[in-house]
């Protein structure tokens, strides 16, 4: 868990995962006093982050030790164990709905969004932000090496390219006017080596890569999609 947590938390500090984020939180509308839901709020920084914008944000993970974490590093936060498909809230008793990386490791993401539209007020909006497993490049003398793996990451997620098909989920699932933006987030630092080992444990390929990253060479750019629509 702890190796975990670094990882993620040097990706969420990068800049550009900073402004990311303060996109989507754009994107959601006037948080001032609104509820907002947090679905898969990990280590909660996203739930203090709208709650210092004035919104009374609930963090929801399937992970208790998640929650844990959450609660210890934002003790005045308010945070749920929950499933996405099955959130732990009354019908309507939310303005708006967050949900960052999270659809392409659930079984079902057609049913969470349905699920996200159930807790909504009429007039409430939802954002989904999530990067497309089967679009991340990585500069590699190897590239045929380098698909094989990214793919094959890819293909070992539940839903690795369901970020491509947000927009139709939310028109699906009875939300209307989706807008959608793909940022993309490149690192060139040592974060990049850390998200090339959650890729692949090949040690031939991590090599060329690590070595990349001792002469200021490797590079690795994630597409993000994000989508807002209407309830």
């Amino acid at each position: 868990m702890s190796s975990l947590l670094a990882v993620l938390d040097a990706i969420e500090n990068e800049p550009a995962a900073v402004g990311l984020r303060a996109r989507s939180y754009e994107l959601l509308g006037d948080l001032t006093g609104r509820t907002v839901i947090d679905m898969g709020c990990g280590s909660g920084r996203a739930v203090a982050e709208l709650a210092e914008r004035g919104a009374h944000a609930v963090g929801v993970d399937v992970d208790p030790e998640m929650i844990a974490v959450a609660r210890e590093r934002w003790p005045a936060g308010e945070f749920r164990v929950g499933d996405a498909t099955e959130l732990p809230l009354p019908t309507g008793s939310a303005t708006y709905y967050r949900a960052d990386k999270v659809l392409h490791v659930l079984d079902d993401p057609e049913r969470a969004v349905a699920e996200a539209r159930r807790v909504l007020t009429p007039g409430g909006r939802a954002v989904l932000l999530g990067q497309d497993w089967d679009l991340i490049a990585i500069d590699s003398d190897q590239p045929e090496t380098t698909r094989r793996l990214v793919h094959a990451k890819a293909d070992s997620l539940p839903s690795p390219r369901i970020a491509r098909r947000y927009r139709s989920l939310l028109l699906d699932a009875g939300f209307t006017d989706p807008t959608i933006e793909v940022h993309t987030t490149v690192f060139t630092d040592d974060t990049a080596l850390a998200v090339v080992r959650r890729i692949t444990d090949d040690e031939q390929w991590l090599a060329e890569q690590a070595e990349r990253a001792r002469t200021n060479r490797i590079l690795v750019a994630v597409p993000m999609f994000l989508v807002a629509a209407q309830a």
